[in-house]
């Protein structure tokens, strides 16, 4: 089986973060959620993975390489236009062969795996296997009314009166079959080729579509509030580890990783929380559920349930929670205070508080 992820789109609802990276690669848990996604192919026994970029983007490529320190082999194929995810498996044709593969959008995170459902679908082999979840409202998402067996009837992408609760996550399987069914289909009302469209096309033409409901935690990240849910997630399942230098000053609490080559002086520390490499952490409050990127410098700061990207300095500010912090931006003090803070602060940014 080869994986063909989706990795293109303009993250507009992740502004100001997503005007110099894509959201792909924010990371949760001191990962790129990109790098989740593979991770969990990988764990399935696919190693042969394309990867869809958006046509001007190099950070992705950039940031994984060849995936070799992955055990993978990434190949990356370009999209001029967002055109639809159907018009991604189009461009996948050639990569893809005649292999079985899965579709994984790779903005979604489901940290217990997809084995099971991996599993169900090579031992049954229909020309399409949904991995679906009950919503509170299926609006926003595709829909697809089951039978009691499990094959799939119909599918809907963002019904107004919906049919069903269980909504399509961003996982695939399909078999070669789909091919067929995608250079028939014309683009929908948004103007690109719709993966339930095709679906929909295998259906109708009688081709066997079943669907798997997925029990776990799955998080499309869209936005920051969804980064920080699934950032706290994913650290309630870290294991404490200490590669770097904390002194007999500083107090830990709870599971906390510390990177190799990060410095804790004089702090306090609560789990889960981890501390990337290279950060210098001085006379601080780190609380729960926050993740620091590498090489950044807090003194004297408080911070909690908040993520920073690597390099962004925080000096004399207390307070801040339900935070998300680019890339080398510096936060400091304009004078005395007492408040909390919920920063979102892009790449770079330098801002003052009252802290």
């Amino acid at each position: 089986m080869k994986a063909l992820v989706l990795s293109g789109g303009t993250g507009t609802r992740l502004r100001p973060f997503t005007y110099a990276m894509p959201k792909q690669l924010i990371p949760v848990a001191g990962k790129p959620v990109l790098r989740h996604v593979l991770e969990n192919l990988r764990e399935l026994g696919v190693t042969d993975i394309g990867i869809v970029v958006d046509a001007r983007d190099r950070h992705i490529a950039a940031a994984l390489g060849d995936g070799a320190d992955l055990g993978v082999r990434l190949t990356f194929l370009h999209q001029e236009q967002p055109l639809g995810l159907a018009h991604c498996v189009a461009l996948g044709r050639d990569f893809l062969g005649a292999e079985d593969f899965v579709l994984h959008l790779g903005d979604n995170v489901l940290p217990e795996g997809i084995g099971t459902l991996a599993a169900r679908f090579a031992a049954r082999r229909p020309a399409a296997q949904l991995v679906v979840q009950k919503v509170p409202d299926p609006r926003r998402f595709g829909v697809a009314e089951l039978d009691a067996d499990g094959a799939v009837l119909r599918v809907t992408e963002k019904p107004d009166r919906p049919r069903s609760d269980l909504a399509l996550v961003g996982v695939y399987f399909f078999t070669a079959e789909v091919h067929r069914a995608v250079a028939a289909i014309a683009p929908g009302r948004r103007g690109e080729l719709e993966i339930t469209d095709a679906v929909q096309w295998l259906i109708d033409a009688g081709a066997e579509v079943r669907a798997g409901e997925y029990g776990g935690y799955w998080r499309d990240i869209g936005c920051a509030e969804d980064v920080l849910a699934c950032n706290r997630r994913l650290l309630e399942g870290i294991r404490p580890a200490v590669a770097g230098g904390v002194d007999a000053a500083s107090r830990l609490t709870g599971p906390v990783v510390i990177e190799a080559g990060a410095r804790v002086t004089g702090s306090v520390i609560e789990g889960p929380a981890l501390i990337g490499a290279g950060t210098v952490v001085e006379d601080s409050h780190i609380g729960p559920y926050t993740a620091l990127g590498r090489d950044c410098v807090l003194r004297h700061a408080g911070i909690a349930d908040s993520v920073t990207l690597d390099g962004v300095t925080i000096d004399r500010v207390g307070g801040l929670t339900g935070s998300l912090i680019g890339r080398a931006a510096r936060i400091g003090r304009a004078r005395p205070g007492d408040g909390r803070h919920r920063l979102l602060v892009g790449d770079d940014t330098r801002i003052e508080v009252a802290a």
